[in-house]
């Protein structure tokens, strides 16, 4: 059988030999230090239109040193190249903490720790930050894709063994990239988010138009406080955005922390990369009182999909985060003809404002025999209380029962 080369770029991760790759094939997978390294066209070729995995997305988080080193997010991207072309990457971090993924493993960590073993590094294939299913898999549409597709799987246990590594984490995968995972026997751990679907809405009214009686009364009359309070919003895309606009905004992105006694993530240079690297996917809304911003909401959109992300205010009125964060962000995309807006994670509260549950997921590699078997019960018990919450979260979408009623 053919040698298949894991080259060393930063981390010597040294030889890996694949018994899945015929012998006239020849492939080269590579653990980079940097998506900085990776040529943006190839890269964004293999990702869908996914503005939140982009090269422009993921470079301007290490340009900016919001991940990289002293952050605890190491990039070491996966990369899969045949003849010098890159058919196959992932994204894929070092983690030595569990900030910043929304998949919370914090008692895993603990446990470790009380046993005296160590959980931290860890591999995490994961946007930085970033709630939101996609591809994890990125593969070319190639006659082997499915080769490649096993390839980057094993490589990521043969990883986990070689560098002793506690475990490996595979977080909000789309559902190709989440059947290649559990076909290969990894743990799949479920959760649930909140998203709003756009159903050819005519505009703000025509939506309100389908909720119930009492979620659109209770809508219209958060909007009415906003507007009275003489707040004024305005939705700026993102070429227009100014300099002091984005100035403004990453105040209250640190407002926000502050606020929760806790440090930001993304640093000031971030919303600058993305502001040049990637303006026709930016939405950014601010609320000005008497002319003067006090709040704004930053979004990540593409043709289908907007991406609610960042929040903060430096005066607090009533309902504005709702106005915000949520209504000036559907109106857009009954304008702009978007399908969905990605609520994230977290916020029952989604639900009075139009959004349904949906299912996403993670999987999960132990190295340890024991914890493995232990961390299986648990997401088995977790898994059956995550269906019964999402049962009941069903039956409490704010939509009519009824389309004629009134």
């Amino acid at each position: 059988m053919r040698a298949l080369k894991i080259c060393n770029v930063c981390h010597n991760f040294g030889t890996f030999h694949s018994w899945l790759l015929p012998e006239n094939m020849s492939l080269t997978l590579e653990i980079s230090d940097s998506i900085l390294q990776v040529d943006a066209k190839s890269w964004d070729a293999l990702v869908a239109n996914m503005p939140l995995l982009s090269h422009a997305f993921l470079s301007a988080l290490e340009a900016s040193h919001s991940v990289g080193a002293g952050t605890g997010w190491q990039p070491y991207p996966m990369l899969v190249r045949e003849g010098g072309q890159l058919v196959g990457a992932m994204p894929l971090y070092v983690k030595s903490h569990s900030y910043g993924e929304y998949v919370f493993d914090w008692a895993w960590a603990e446990a470790y720790q009380r046993s005296g073993l160590n959980y931290y590094p860890k591999l995490l294939s994961a946007i930085p930050f970033t709630p939101i299913t996609s591809q994890r898999l990125l593969v070319a549409e190639v006659e082997n894709s499915g080769q490649i597709h096993s390839l980057m799987v094993d490589a990521l246990t043969h990883l986990m063994l070689k560098h002793q590594l506690s475990s490996v984490h595979v977080l909000f995968p789309d559902e190709n990239s989440a059947a290649i995972f559990k076909n290969s026997n990894w743990l799949q751990r479920n959760g649930v988010q909140f998203r709003w679907e756009n159903e050819d809405f005519k505009d703000f009214e025509d939506f309100l138009s389908k909720l119930s009686h009492d979620k659109r009364k209770k809508i219209r009359q958060e909007r009415k406080k906003v507007a009275n309070s003489g707040v004024v919003c305005q939705r700026i895309q993102g070429a227009d955005v100014s300099p002091e606009q984005w100035r403004f905004f990453y105040e209250c992105y640190q407002n926000t922390y502050v606020e929760h006694h806790s440090t930001p993530y993304l640093t000031p240079e971030f919303f600058q990369e993305i502001a040049l690297s990637m303006p026709q996917n930016i939405l950014l809304v601010l609320a000005y009182l008497d002319d003067t911003p006090i709040a704004g909401a930053l979004n990540i959109y593409d043709q289908t999909a907007l991406y609610g992300r960042y929040w903060g205010a430096m005066q607090y009125v009533p309902n504005l985060h709702f106005e915000l964060c949520y209504y000036q962000a559907q109106e857009f995309c009954i304008t702009e003809q978007i399908q969905f807006f990605e609520g994230g994670a977290q916020g029952e509260h989604k639900l009075a404002r139009g959004f349904k549950p949906r299912p996403t997921c993670s999987f999960h590699k132990i190295a340890h025999t024991e914890f493995a078997t232990a961390i299986e019960d648990f997401v088995i018990r977790e898994s059956q209380g995550i269906a019964i919450y999402t049962n009941e979260l069903e039956q409490r979408i704010p939509f009519k029962a009824n389309p004629t009623q009134a």
